[in-house]
Formats: structure tokens, C-alpha cells, sequence
């Protein structure tokens, strides 16, 4: 791409700017640990909500969501569940406001709060720990590769992609070391802007460029229908055959079966709590519970819109100028070049820069998230907690410049070496990720779960699900080959998940069984600090004889139904700009009713209870008078 004299001063700049903001808030951030990793828990509900949402706009991941879009169509929207995306609406309507409550600084110290500090606590802390570094580490290699090849295409110099990437992400490391979570955040929210100015013009050029005639020539018949039957019911073999060729070896044919195989693995994976990264980082950091639940309400706000525009203005582009070229390849479709296309042909020059820069900030944006989450686990689960709990506070933060860096080095050895970063996320996604379900679902809703069942329950979820991962171990199984080629079903969804999933519940209980409960002051004090619903009847049982005036959580019923509504909600700020940008004004009108109805239940159901809920759910030690 050929880039003019002021697109590369806008790139410039703003390269420039995120490592002055470093230094600028450096001094703040240096004065204590809770500075450095939380921000001080100072920082508004709506200002941490989109540094979360800028961090999740990941443009990696941005083009994948191209992809589906593309061969998919409105359909597609479904898929991001295999994440799943609907994550933030349980921890808006609870379970950010229980984490929060526990008034931890990361995911591992949380586990001295649940199971406290005998051995079993102590093996659960471990293996959260190394759950936590190697996620960081692998997602940080994944960042490495995909801001190389995204600076090739893109940036005017003749450098490799593994070069521009140490440059990149050497600008980025020094104000994500310098300036900790309030650099981070600030810089987010500066990149987040960007972004959404360069994602809205993508979908009014779509708008300005495509009709509605023009794309319904070369998409099939109920490409532009979100709902769908048991099949996928899309014809691509007259227009483009290898989209059609891409659906079976997705295996989402039984479009029906694989949406509900989502929903169930994206309920027990939801109802788990985030995983130990920067979206745990931004519910910690919150300035109490009530901000934390609206910090992950807001994340759907601002994230969902901008960055669906972004991905149907490049398919409708795609879809009617970049069809030939698409055809041209033939299997092996690269859905990379739809963006270098469509920017180089429509956008004008000014412009471009910003859009580029904007781009650029997605991926720098994820990347200084993910190397901001790793230095509390190494500082403050490990030197402050085994080595030294007592040292000043200074020297807790320098720890997290060196740990920071270190993780950086570790990542761009590893980055520099790997050819198939897709095939690591996948390892790390499909083994660790599924891994960690059974046990982090049972934490929170049973009182009889120990250190030792989550130990073993994670321990035989990750080696359960490495092992299932291997290649062709599963589908040379006679009965899953047959499956998979008679019905074109999604492997790693509809078996490997299932399979993990008994696995670690076999040693979640297995280790919690065969070993004693945990200990009765540190479950009484859990339970009066979090309130969880749940089965903790004995436990409730202690509390009330110590504490009459006590009131257990009676939100269950409540929470379900804002889950309920509050996906609907979801799935309608997603289908909003897709109905805009193809013109489909009707929809749009619906779909915009239906935002609009589920978002004055929410306030009735959801918004208007948070203030009384935690005034009415604190401990009577913490009751004001």
C-alpha cells in the first residue's frame, strides 16, 4: 500500500503521543502497587468499560469476524458464542459485582480469599498462576505475529513483519512498563476513539459505494437473514464454491445444532467468571461493585456498534469488488487482503492515515492489555506473597517493570520463532481455556468445593483437553470420522468440549470428595463478603447463628432473567449496523425497537436494584449507620 507524506505524519504522531502519555502518568502510577495494577481504583466505571472494549478490538480478530460475515452472513453473528461474547452480560448483571466484592488484586490472590491458605489453596493458587502466564505469554505471541503482518501490508518501509513488530511493540512496551494500568487505560481510551471514527467511515463508504441490488447479485439467497433452521440453507456453489467448501470444513452445516452446542458450552463457560487477563484486571479495578457491574454493561455499549460497522462495511465491500479476486484463489482464501484493498481503493488520503492508525491502535491496544495482566501474578502472587510480603512499595513496582519486560522479551523470542500463530491460540483456546470451565463454574456456586477439587478439577480439564487436541487422535475414532462426514459437525464444539468438560468435573470431585471441607471461618467470611446464590445451605446455616439480622442472596431468579434479556439486547447492537450499512431500514427499525425495549426492562430490573442490592448485600460490619 502506498502511503502519502500526511498519512504517515498521522501514523507518526499518534505512535509518538501513546509513549509521551507513558511518561506523563508515570509518576502517579509508581507511587504503590494498587497505582500500578489497579489505577488506584479511581478510575470511572465508563472510562475502565472502554479501555476494556479497546482492548477486546483486536483486529486480528476483527478480520476473522470478516470472514464469517462474509461466508456467513448475517448468520454469523451466532458464532462469536464459541468465545463466548455473551461473557459480559454475566458479569454485568452479577458476577463482576461479586468479584469485585472479594477486593482482590488478581485472579490467583482471589483464590486465598474462596479456599484460604492450607495446601490445597495452595496448589490452587499455583496452578492459576501458571494458567495466567501461559494464556499472557501465548496470546502476547499471537499479538507479536499479527502486528508484523499487519505492518507489512500496511507501513511504507521495507522491513519484515518480525521487525516491524519489535518496533511496534517496543513503542508500546515503553509507556505499558513506564505508566502501568493508568497509562494503559488512558491510551485505550485515546486508541478506542480512533477506532470507532475509523469504523464508522468504513461502513458509510460501504453505504456510499454498494447497493442494496448490487450485493444481493453476489451474496446467495438468506445471506442477509440473522435467523436460521437446522441448516445453514447458503448456495455459494454459483458464486463463489470455495465459500461453500469453507462452511463444510468449519463444520457448521448443522447451523441449528451448532448455535445450541454454543449456548450450552458459552452458559458454563459465562457462569465460570472471566479468566485471569485484563478483563478480570478491569473489574478489579473498579471503584466498587456497582461500577464494576456498570463497567461491563458499558463494554457492550461502545464496544458492539463501532466494531460491527467496521466488519460489514469491509464484506459488503468485499462481497461486490473483491469477489473475482476472491474466486481467483480458489481454496485457499485470504480474507487479510479484503482490508488493504478496500482502504487502498476507497479511502481517501488523510483519511487513510488516520484509519491506519486506528488499526494499528487495535492491535497495540490488545497487546498493552495483555502485558499490563501478567505483572501482578509474578509481583504480588509470588514475591510479595512467598519471598518478601513486606518489602516498600517502591520496590513492588520496579519488580513489575522487570517482570513486565521480561514477559515482553519471553514473547518476542517466542513470537519470532513461530510460524503457525493461529495454531497456538487454538492450543491455548481449546486446551487451557476448556480446561478452566469446571472448576471456576463450581467455585462460586458450591460450598463443599475445595483447593483440592480445584486443583485436580483443573489439572484434569488442561491435560484432558491437550490430549483430545492432538492431531487426529479424535478423528480416528470410527464413530466421530463417520459423525464428522455424514453431518459436517464442529469437532472441537460438539465433542472435544463435552468430553474436557467430564473430565475436569471427574477431578473436581474426585479431589473435593476425598479430602476435607475447607476451612468454616474462611467460608463464612467468603460468603458475608460476596453473597453468592447458590448451594452454600450449611454455610448460611453458621452465619445466621451468629448473625440473624443476616439475608441471603434471593437474586437468582432476578439474575436469570436480565441474562435472558440482556442477550437479546446484545444480539440486537449487533444486528443494528449490519441492517444499516446494507440499507435493510425496516429491520433496522425493528431491531432498534427491540434495543430499545430490552434496555428499559434492564433499567427497571437490572440498573434501578444495583444501589439498594449492595447497600442491602454488605456485611453488618461494613453496614453504614
Amino acid at each position: 500500500m502506498h502511503l502519502q507524506a500526511i498519512d504517515i505524519g498521522i501514523i507518526v504522531a499518534y505512535l509518538l503521543s501513546t509513549v509521551l502519555i507513558g511518561y506523563w502518568v508515570s509518576k502517579r502510577a509508581s507511587q504503590s502497587m494498587q497505582n500500578y495494577f489497579l489505577g488506584g481504583n479511581a478510575m470511572p466505571w465508563y472510562v475502565l468499560g472502554i479501555s476494556n472494549a479497546s482492548g477486546m478490538f483486536d483486529i486480528s480478530g476483527t478480520m476473522l469476524l470478516v470472514y464469517w460475515m462474509f461466508v456467513y452472513g448475517l448468520k454469523s453473528v451466532w458464532i462469536p458464542w464459541l468465545w463466548p461474547t455473551f461473557n459480559q452480560i454475566f458479569l454485568m448483571v452479577y458476577l463482576s459485582a461479586w468479584l469485585r466484592r472479594s477486593k482482590v488484586m488478581t485472579g490467583a490472590e482471589w483464590i486465598k480469599t474462596r479456599f484460604g491458605t492450607g495446601r490445597g489453596a495452595q496448589l490452587s493458587h499455583l496452578i492459576v498462576v501458571v494458567y495466567a502466564f501461559v494464556s499472557i505469554i501465548g496470546f502476547f505471541t499471537y499479538g507479536f505475529k499479527g502486528i508484523g503482518e499487519f505492518a507489512v501490508i500496511f507501513l511504507p518501509w521495507r522491513l519484515s513483519a518480525n521487525e516491524y513488530a519489535l518496533i511496534l511493540i517496543a513503542i508500546t512496551a515503553i509507556y505499558v512498563i513506564k505508566g502501568g494500568m493508568i497509562s494503559v487505560v488512558i491510551t485505550e481510551v485515546i486508541q478506542f476513539l480512533i477506532l470507532a471514527v475509523a469504523s464508522f467511515a468504513v461502513g458509510v463508504i460501504a453505504m456510499m459505494k454498494v447497493s442494496p441490488a448490487a450485493l444481493h447479485r453476489m451474496v446467495p439467497a438468506g445471506w442477509d437473514n440473522l435467523f436460521f433452521g437446522w441448516h445453514l440453507n447458503l448456495d455459494w456453489s454459483h458464486l463463489i464454491p470455495a465459500a461453500g467448501a469453507k462452511v463444510a470444513e468449519d463444520g457448521y452445516g448443522l447451523f441449528g445444532f451448532f448455535v445450541m452446542m454454543l449456548f450450552f458450552k458459552g452458559i458454563l463457560i459465562s457462569a465460570a467468571g472471566p479468566a485471569p487477563n485484563y478483563d478480570m484486571q478491569r473489574v478489579l479495578s473498579a471503584k466498587d461493585p456497582r461500577e464494576a457491574s456498570m463497567m461491563s454493561a458499558w463494554v457492550n455499549i461502545v464496544l458492539t456498534p463501532p466494531r460491527y460497522f467496521l466488519i460489514i462495511g469491509l464484506t459488503v465491500l468485499a462481497a461486490v469488488f473483491f469477489s473475482a479476486n476472491i474466486n481467483a484463489m480458489g481454496t485457499n482464501i485470504n480474507f487479510e487482503q479484503v482490508l488493504p484493498y478496500a482502504l487502498e481503493r476507497f479511502v481517501p488520503t488523510g483519511l487513510l492515515g488516520f484509519l491506519v492508525a486506528g488499526l494499528l491502535a487495535a492491535f497495540m491496544s490488545n497487546f498493552a492489555s495483555t502485558v499490563n495482566a501478567a505483572p501482578p501474578y509474578f509481583v504480588n502472587d509470588i514475591y510479595k506473597r512467598f519471598i518478601n510480603p513486606h518489602a516498600e512499595p517502591e520496590t513492588y513496582v520496579r519488580l513489575s517493570y522487570l517482570a513486565s519486560f521480561l514477559v515482553v522479551v519471553l514473547g518476542v523470542l517466542i513470537g519470532w520463532n513461530v510460524t503457525s500463530v493461529n495454531a497456538v491460540v487454538l492450543w491455548i483456546v481449546s486446551g487451557l481455556w476448556a480446561g478452566y470451565t469446571g472448576s471456576n463454574v463450581l467455585k462460586w456456586y458450591w460450598w463443599r468445593f475445595n483447593g483440592y477439587g480445584y486443583f485436580w478439577g483443573m489439572v484434569a480439564g488442561i491435560v484432558s483437553a491437550l490430549v483430545l487436541a492432538w492431531p487426529n487422535l479424535l478423528t480416528s475414532v470410527p464413530i466421530v470420522k463417520a459423525l464428522l462426514a455424514r453431518y459436517s459437525i464442529n469437532l472441537d464444539v460438539t465433542i472435544v468440549f463435552p468430553l474436557v468438560l467430564l473430565f475436569s468435573l471427574a477431578g473436581c470431585l474426585a479431589g473435593t470428595l476425598l479430602t476435607a471441607p475447607e476451612d468454616e471461618e474462611v467460608l463464612k467470611d467468603f460468603y458475608r463478603r460476596v453473597r453468592p446464590w447458590g448451594f452454600w445451605g450449611p454455610v448460611l446455616e453458621k452465619v445466621l447463628a451468629e448473625d440473624p439480622a443476616f439475608e441471603r442472596n434471593k437474586d437468582f431468579g432476578r439474575d436469570m432473567f436480565n441474562i435472558a434479556v440482556g442477550i437479546v439486547w446484545q444480539i440486537a447492537l449487533v444486528a443494528l449496523p449490519l441492517y444499516i450499512v446494507i440499507r435493510a431500514f425496516r429491520q433496522a427499525a425493528l431491531t432498534l425497537a427491540v434495543i430499545l425495549a430490552t434496555s428499559a426492562i434492564l433499567k427497571f430490573t437490572w440498573y434501578n436494584d444495583l444501589d439498594v442490592r449492595e447497600a442491602h448485600l454488605q456485611a453488618p460490619a461494613e453496614r453504614k449507620p
